[in-house]
Order: structure tokens, then sequence, then C-alpha cells
């Protein structure tokens, strides 16, 4: 029986998540285009390769931060903060969908009228 409940709500979460992920694709496109293009004018400025340029976007982004690549240039180090800002952005609008997903699957299906 609680192997079916589980099945049931893993079931509505993932349509769910998909059907959020859906609503919110636009902005999530947005922002992942504008950190590509920072990190790319990043890796131009400071005379890296373009991969160096995506690892970059995306350790940042992430808010990892190795430290293998530190940007030198006030103009890439000012783009760098605002990588890291859309990277958190980015973070926290994927957390937001997964949290929205879990409670439509968890919801009592019969107290729709709450």
């Amino acid at each position: 029986m609680r192997r079916l409940i589980r099945r049931a709500i893993l079931s509505r979460f993932l349509h769910a998540l998909g059907h959020y992920l859906h609503v919110v694709w636009p902005v999530l496109f947005l922002i992942l285009a504008l950190q590509l293009a920072l990190g790319s004018l990043v890796a131009w400025i400071e005379r890296w390769s373009f991969g160096d340029g995506m690892y970059f976007t995306f350790v940042t982004g992430l808010t990892i931060g190795y430290g293998d690549l530190v940007p030198h240039q006030p103009m890439s180090r000012f783009l760098a903060i605002l990588v890291g800002l859309l990277g958190t952005v980015f973070t926290g609008l994927i957390a937001a969908v997964a949290v929205r997903a879990l409670q439509t699957a968890t919801d009592d299906p019969t107290s729709k009228g709450r």
C-alpha cells in the first residue's frame, strides 16, 4: 500500500515539476543566456579560451568558486559579480519550482476547497 502511495506522489511530483518548469522556462532561459553572454565577455576581456569562460561562468553562477580562474580586470570582476547574482536567482528559481511541485504532489486531493 505504501509503495502505491509513494509511486502516486512521485508521479504527481514529476507531472507538477514539468508543468511549473514549463511555466518559468522563458525566465530560466533568459537568465542562462545572460550568464553565458557575460561569461563569454569575461573570457574575451581576460583573454581566456571560450571553454574556460564557460567553466568560470558555471563555477561562479553555481556559487562553487574554486578560484582556479580569477578575473583581474575591473570590468570582468564586475561582470563576475553579475554572473554570481544571476546564478543565485537561477538556483533559487529552480528550488522554488521544486518546492511548489512537491507541495502540489503532497496536497490532499480531497481538500481542494480550502
